[in-house]
C-alpha cells in the first residue's frame, strides 16, 4: 500500500504545483465559502487510503468533541485528482479552510495566495523535524505529522558473503566503498544488476531521489542564497562529477537506465543486490526476508549522505473566513499523540521525538528507528522557492537525458539556462 501511495504522490507533486503557477492571478484575495456558522471544511488527499484517512477522522472527531464553537467537516479526494481540485477551487475562490499540501509545494501555494501563515505554533513546531515544517519568506505555513526517508536496502547475508562492510548512519559508505560493493556483487554473478536505484520511476521521483546525490557531490538544484540562479551549482564541477557518476553506473552495467516498474519485487526475487528506495517498502521486504533485510543510509559522495525531506503537511487557506477556527484545529491536531496516531497509521517517520516514543517501531532498537535517524541526519528539503515546480521538471528531464547518454555539461548548462530564465521571468517570485 505504501509503495503505491508514495510513488503516486511524488509523481503528481510537480504537476499540481505547476498548475498553481498558472492560476496565481485568480487565487489572490477574495472571499471564501470555506466556513459557515462555525463549520470548518477540511480537504485531504486520502480518499481510498483507509489508514491515514481514519486517523485524520479521529483527530477531527476529537476536536469537535473538545469544544462547541467549531465543527470541522472532512472532505476526502482521490490523491490523483486532489491537487487539481485545489487549484480549481483557488481559481473560483472556494478553497476550504484547512487543507493538506505536499511539502515541496508549500512555497508555491503560499506565493500563489492559497495559504495563510500560521501563528502561535512556533513553540510546538520547534520540536518537529525541520523537514516536516513548511516555511516561506520567514513565515510558517504548514506542518506535517510525518516524513519519509530513502535508504540503501540489502540482505545481510549478501553483504557478509561478499565481504562488504555494513554501513551505519554515522559511517555511511563512501563513494569508493559503494563502487567496491557494486564490483563485488557483480563478481558473484548472481545478480542481473548489482544495484537498483529505482530509475524506472517518473515525475517528482527524479528530483526527490537523485538531487540528494547531486547535493552529496557538492552541487544543488539552484543557489539557495536568493534563489536567483542555478549557474555554478547545477552545472559546476561538482554537478558534472555527479552526472558522470550517474551515467557511469549505467554504462558499467551497475544499474539499469530504466529499472523495472516494481524494483522491490526484483530485489526480493534476487535480481538485484542493493535497492535504493524508501521506508514505505520496509514492511513488505521484512515480510519476505525477515531478519536478513538490512536498511542502510545513502552513500556519502563527498559532502555527507543526503536524502530528500518533506512529505504531506497541513495548512490554512488564505481565503478562510474563520482563520481563528482553522488555527484552533491545527494547534489541537499538532499534539504528539496525534502525530503518533497518523505516523502509526501510515508507517512513516513521526515528526516528534515524543511521538516516536509512542510507536514501538520507532523506539530505540525498533525496526524503523534507522529511517528516523537517516531523516534527522541527512534530510534536505527541496529548494524553498515558488519556482521549484519548474526547477524539478528541468532537473528531471536533464537527469533522465544524462542517464540515457546525453552530454553532461551541455545538458546541465541548458537546464541552468531554463531555470534562470524562469526565475527571472517571474521577478524571482518577489
Amino acid at each position: 500500500m505504501r509503495i503505491t501511495k508514495r510513488r503516486a504522490l511524488v509523481a503528481t507533486a510537480v504537476v499540481a504545483a505547476t498548475a498553481a503557477l498558472s492560476l496565481t492571478g485568480c487565487a489572490q484575495g477574495g472571499g471564501s465559502n470555506s466556513s459557515s456558522g462555525g463549520q470548518l471544511v477540511l480537504w485531504t488527499h486520502n480518499a481510498g487510503n483507509k489508514g491515514e484517512l481514519g486517523a485524520i477522522e479521529t483527530i477531527v472527531s476529537d476536536f469537535n468533541k473538545s469544544q462547541s464553537k467549531y465543527k470541522v467537516k472532512v472532505q476526502a479526494f482521490p490523491q490523483d485528482s486532489y491537487n487539481q481540485s485545489v487549484t480549481a477551487a483557488a481559481a473560483s475562490k472556494k478553497l476550504p479552510c484547512i487543507l493538506d499540501i505536499d511539502g515541496p509545494n508549500v512555497p508555491n501555494w503560499a506565493w500563489a495566495g492559497y495559504l495563510a501563515p500560521l501563528t502561535g505554533l512556533d513553540a510546538t513546531l520547534s520540536t518537529f523535524l525541520p523537514s516536516t515544517v513548511g516555511k516561506y519568506n520567514g513565515q510558517t505555513y504548514s506542518y506535517g505529522f510525518y516524513d519519509a526517508a530513502l535508504a540503501m536496502i540489502s540482505r545481510k547475508s549478501t553483504l557478509t558473503a561478499a565481504g562488504i562492510r555494513i554501513p551505519t548512519v554515522d559511517q555511511p559508505w563512501t563513494k569508493a566503498e559503494f563502487q567496491d560493493a557494486l564490483d563485488k556483487l557483480k563478481a558473484t554473478g548472481k545478480f542481473q544488476y548489482p544495484a537498483d536505484l529505482s530509475t524506472g520511476q517518473t515525475g517528482e521521483w527524479w528530483p526527490y531521489a537523485y538531487s540528494p546525490f547531486l547535493q552529496s557531490f557538492g552541487g544543488d538544484l539552484i543557489n539557495r542564497d536568493g534563489y536567483k540562479t542555478a549557474d555554478g551549482v547545477l552545472n559546476g564541477s561538482a554537478a558534472i562529477d555527479w552526472a558522470k557518476w550517474m551515467r557511469g553506473l549505467v554504462s558499467s552495467g551497475d544499474i539499469a537506465a530504466k529499472s523495472a516498474a516494481d524494483p522491490t519485487a526484483d530485489f526480493i526475487n534476487g535480481k538485484t543486490g542493493i535497492l535504493y528506495d524508501g521506508n514505505w517498502v520496509a514492511d513488505g521486504i521484512r515480510a519476505s526476508l525477515k531478519d536478513d533485510a538490512v536498511f542502510l543510509p545513502s552513500v556519502d559522495l563527498g559532502h555527507g549522505a543526503k536524502v530528500g525531506g518533506a512529505s504531506w503537511q497541513w495548512g490554512m487557506s488564505k481565503t478562510c473566513n474563520d482563520q481563528a477556527g482553522a488555527e484552533a484545529y491545527l494547534k489541537f491536531a499538532s499534539a504528539d499523540k496525534y502525530v503518533a496516531l497518523v505516523s502509526k497509521a501510515t508507517g512513516n517517520i513521526p515528526a516528534t521525538d515524543a511521538a516516536a516514543a509512542q510507536i514501538p517501531a520507532y523506539q530505540p532498537g525498533g525496526d524503523d528507528e534507522i529511517f528516523r535517524e537517516i531523516s534527522k541526519k541527512s534530510a534536505v528539503v527541496r529548494p524553498v522557492t515558488p519556482g521549484y515546480p519548474f526547477i524539478a521538471t528541468a532537473f528531471g528531464t536533464a537527469a533522465q537525458d544524462i542517464v540515457n547518454g546525453a552530454d553532461p555539461k551541455a545538458t546541465l548548462d541548458q537546464a541552468v539556462k531554463d531555470i534562470d530564465a524562469n526565475q527571472k521571468s517571474n521577478n524571482y517570485f518577489k
